[in-house]
């Protein structure tokens, strides 16, 4: 996934609510500014470029938004990875959301256009599935990554998504994992609005904010995400540049948030802010320095005790989430992470600069403890690593 530029407008940078009044309630520095861009070896991993971090929170509509972001400090190239794809349980919520999509909208030999689409596989899905022809848009598509011939009517354009391509048919038009990343949400989305033509489906997706709040997701809270949508900010951002919100709600064991739009044909409303879900969001930021706070204290404690007794230490997820627990607790202790993702084998974490491997790795690292970056995925590693004949200990973190 690469990101897309937007021409800049009077509106400042992150801003959702028709509102500045904002709060800042976190802060962080020198955080790695790319997690999903690995390096060749440790010694450029752990000089990788870094960047600040100052959360600030719209109380008006319930966004959050990073006011120390440098948009100049991020490049996508074929070197950004990360696909979840590899996962059983992410392909299996991938095909589910693709067959869900499919079937309530009856996208049956349609047209489809995938913004921000990475290596393909979601757009892959919806043109298998459903008997589609797709176009995926990205300049971090990386062609060579094909092992087989593109399926019939697929195609791929090195290349951002923008009006230049309006003339291009779209039934269906998604972008998941990318709005978190864009300075600038709202003439984003209004340059998808003026791209598409009545009647196109329009499906979003990005990371839970309430999740990082509510549930302590801390990890989730990268660089390269500027923007951290709740379910109010996001329907406000669509509501706001001409589209019609059909659904909006949490999915991915309420890590992530998917919104369903149709260009509106009627008269501009003013979206409905939820009060009671922007005051509970409100009450979850006041406390979210202590309580993050805490729980990195209490990893730090957990993984300087396990190194005190001479427990062998691995990590498995080295997305962002992994990235971040490493560089956040400057985990030293933690001898390797793991990821079933190939491309990612034989690279080095940014920042830390722990080595990426493949789970049959740790048969001749054999460690006493793997720390699961995402709770979701216990079960699948678990498995995987009962097939290898180990039986660590696993610590959800």
């Amino acid at each position: 996934m690469a990101t897309q530029s937007v021409n800049r407008t009077d509106q400042m940078p992150g801003r959702v609510c028709d509102t500045d009044e904002k709060v800042v309630f976190f802060e962080a520095s020198g955080v790695p500014v790319h997690c999903n861009v690995l390096w060749p070896t440790r010694e450029a991993a752990l000089s990788a470029p870094k960047g600040d971090i100052r959360l600030a929170f719209w109380p008006a509509c319930g966004h959050i938004f990073n006011i120390a972001f440098d948009p100049a400090l991020m490049t996508y190239t074929e070197a950004y990875e990360n696909s979840l794809h590899f996962s059983p349980k992410f392909q299996q919520f991938a095909e589910g959301l693709a067959d869900r999509l499919i079937a309530r909208y009856d996208l049956r030999g349609r047209d489809v256009i995938d913004v921000g689409c990475g290596k393909g596989d979601w757009l892959k899905l919806l043109v298998t599935r459903g008997g589609n022809r797709g176009i995926g848009f990205d300049r971090s598509y990386d062609p060579s990554l094909e092992t087989e011939a593109l399926p019939a009517g697929l195609s791929f354009v090195q290349d951002f998504f923008s009006e230049a391509y309006a003339h291009l048919p779209a039934d269906l038009l998604t972008c998941r994992h990318v709005l978190e990343h864009i300075e600038q949400p709202r003439p984003f989305v209004a340059g998808i609005r003026r791209a598409v033509r009545p009647g196109t489906l329009v499906y979003f997706e990005v990371p839970n904010a309430l999740y990082t709040l509510r549930d302590l997701g801390i990890w989730d809270i990268i660089y390269e995400h500027c923007s951290y949508f709740s379910a109010a900010s996001l329907a406000y951002v669509f509501q706001r540049e001409g589209f019609d919100v059909l659904a909006v709600g949490e999915t991915y064991g309420g890590q992530f948030l998917g919104i369903e739009a149709r260009p509106s044909t009627g008269p501009e409303n003013a979206p409905p802010v939820p009060v009671n879900d922007l005051a509970a969001m409100a009450e979850s930021v006041v406390a979210f320095g202590k309580r993050y706070a805490e729980k990195a204290a209490f990893w730090k404690a957990r993984l300087d005790d396990l190194a005190a007794r001479g427990r062998k230490v691995a990590a498995w997820g080295a997305g962002s989430k992994g990235v971040t627990f490493l560089n956040t607790l400057r985990a030293e202790q933690v001898d390797c992470i793991v990821d079933i993702n190939p491309r990612k084998h034989g690279r080095f974490v940014s920042g830390t600069g722990q080595e990426i491997v493949g789970p049959e790795a740790l048969q001749v690292r054999r460690p006493d403890v793997v720390l699961v970056m995402n709770p979701l995925y216990v079960d699948e590693i678990r498995h995987m690593l009962a097939g290898l004949g180990l039986h660590p200990e696993l610590m959800v973190v």
